[in-house]
C-alpha cells in the first residue's frame, strides 16, 4: 500500500515533464524545440510528404487508367468497323469490280486529245446530216478538271423544227459524251417552222501525261499551301 502514492507521484512528474516540452515553442524555430516536439514533428512531415507522395502516384496512376480505357474503347471500336468490312469483303470486292467496269465503260466514251477532232468533225457531221445551217460553230477554251479535261463549244444552227429535234437527237447518241447546255430557241422572221437554236455543247476527253501531271504539281503545291 506505501507504493501506489510513489507510482502517482512517478507518473505525474513525467506527465508534467512532457507537457512542459510543449510550453513555450517557438514556430518559427523548430530546431530549438526539445527533443519529444521535435521527434513528433519530423513524424508529421513524414506522414504529410508521403501521403502527398501517395495521392500523386494514384492520380498519375488514375490518368493512366483513363487513357487505357479510352484507348481500349477505340480499339474496340476499330475492331468492330474492321470486323463488318471482314465480314463484307466479298461483296465489297464485287462492288468495287462493278465500279470498275462501269467507270472503264465511261473512260471508252471519251476521247483521247488526238481524237477530239474526230469528235468535233462527227458534231459538225450530225448537222449537216440533217440538213442544218451551222451560223457559229466555235470551240471555246479547254477547261482541265481533276480527271478530265472539257471543252466547250458555241453552237448555232438554223433549220426546221422537226430537223432540230433529231439533230439534239443525234448528239445525244454519239460514241462519244457530248451535252447540249443552255439551249434557246427562237423562230426565223418571215420564214415558217424555221428555228434558231443558241446553245454550248460541252465534249469531255481524257488528259494527257503532261496535263495529268501539272494537275499533281498543283494539287502538291495547293496542299503545301495550305499547311
Amino acid at each position: 500500500m506505501a507504493k501506489t502514492p510513489k507510482m502517482n507521484l512517478d507518473l505525474k512528474m513525467v506527465q508534467d515533464k512532457i507537457q512542459g516540452q510543449f510550453k513555450g515553442l517557438d514556430p518559427n524555430d523548430p530546431s530549438q524545440w526539445p527533443l519529444l516536439p521535435r521527434g513528433l514533428l519530423f513524424v508529421v512531415v513524414c506522414a504529410a510528404v508521403i501521403a502527398g507522395m501517395w495521392f500523386a502516384w494514384l492520380k498519375s496512376i488514375d490518368e493512366e487508367l483513363l487513357a487505357e480505357k479510352t484507348r481500349e474503347e477505340q480499339l474496340r471500336e476499330d475492331y468492330r468497323k474492321k470486323l463488318v468490312q471482314a465480314v463484307n469483303l466479298d461483296a465489297l470486292k464485287k462492288q468495287l469490280e462493278q465500279v470498275q467496269q462501269y467507270v472503264s465503260q465511261l473512260e471508252k466514251q471519251l476521247p483521247s486529245k488526238a481524237e477530239m477532232d474526230a469528235l468535233l468533225s462527227d458534231i459538225n457531221q450530225a448537222g449537216l446530216g440533217r440538213s442544218l445551217q451551222f451560223e457559229l460553230f466555235r470551240p471555246g477554251q479547254v477547261v482541265v478538271k481533276e480527271y478530265y479535261a472539257e471543252l466547250p463549244i458555241t453552237v448555232r444552227v438554223t433549220g426546221r423544227y422537226h430537223d432540230v429535234g433529231l439533230f439534239a437527237a443525234d448528239i445525244a447518241n454519239l460514241s462519244r459524251i457530248v451535252t447540249l447546255n443552255n439551249l434557246s430557241l427562237v423562230p426565223v422572221k418571215d420564214r415558217a417552222g424555221v428555228l434558231t437554236m443558241d446553245g454550248t455543247a460541252k465534249t469531255f476527253r481524257y488528259l494527257d501525261q503532261e496535263e495529268i501531271a501539272l494537275q499533281q504539281q498543283s494539287a502538291t503545291k495547293n496542299k503545301g499551301a495550305a499547311k
